[in-house]
């Protein structure tokens, strides 16, 4: 099959195989998304989601964010590494979103891509789990995964992936897709130990059949 029918019939699979596909990140309003993707580099969801209510219990909105101290923000999010980037982008995104946008978030790519430390995946993420337009978020899981499969060929750039993706993934399909794609590379697909005589892909996954499995 070429790669557009191996991307119908994965995301079939892995719909069955986990039927919800949310975010992993804990989180109540759109910028709350953009503070955890944020503090999520480099850091596991699990650690961001023990870090941020202790955040929003001291600064619960955009614009207390936009005027604390970054010291005092990096003082709180420095368990999840980075701390002062961290806190600096976070406390220059959240003071845009005040001063332009009367505490929300853009609603369009570019807008979204023009905020302090908001990347491509962030952007996307926002896009597809908030605004429920086409998004692909090209995270780890996602390059590594799509890589094995065979989705893609040998391409470790998030940007080159998700362009690759956009050609052979349907648009309503590529928010959920990515979110299964980080449930089943905790679960089955893990990093170094693929678990693939019980994964639901074996037998249209490239890296079983070179395995032999």
């Amino acid at each position: 099959m070429d790669k557009q029918e191996l991307a119908l019939a994965v995301i079939e699979r892995l719909k069955k195989e986990y039927p919800l596909a949310e975010c992993t990140l804990d989180y109540q309003d759109a910028w709350q998304l953009l503070v955890s993707v944020r503090l999520a580099a480099q850091c596991t969801d699990a650690r961001v989601d023990m870090v941020t209510p202790k955040l929003y219990e001291k600064f619960p909105t955009v614009a207390a964010l936009a005027a604390a101290d970054v010291g005092e923000i990096e003082e709180i999010v420095r368990p999840c590494g980075l701390g002062p980037s961290k806190a600096r982008d976070i406390s220059a995104c959240m003071k845009v979103l005040h001063e332009k946008y009367d505490d929300r978030v853009p609603e369009t790519f570019e807008e979204l891509l023009a905020l302090p430390g908001v990347g491509r995946k962030s952007a996307n993420l926002v896009m597809g789990d908030v605004f429920g337009k086409p998004a692909i978020v090209t995270d780890t899981h996602c390059i590594r995964l799509c890589n094995l499969i065979g989705l893609v060929d040998g391409i470790k750039e998030p940007a080159k992936v998700e362009k690759e993706l956009w050609k052979i993934i349907p648009p309503e399909e590529g928010s959920d897709l990515c979110h299964r794609f980080v449930h089943h590379g905790r679960a089955v697909c893990v990093a170094r130990r693929p678990d693939c005589p019980h994964c639901c892909l074996k037998d249209i996954c490239r890296h079983a059949q070179e395995a032999g499995i």
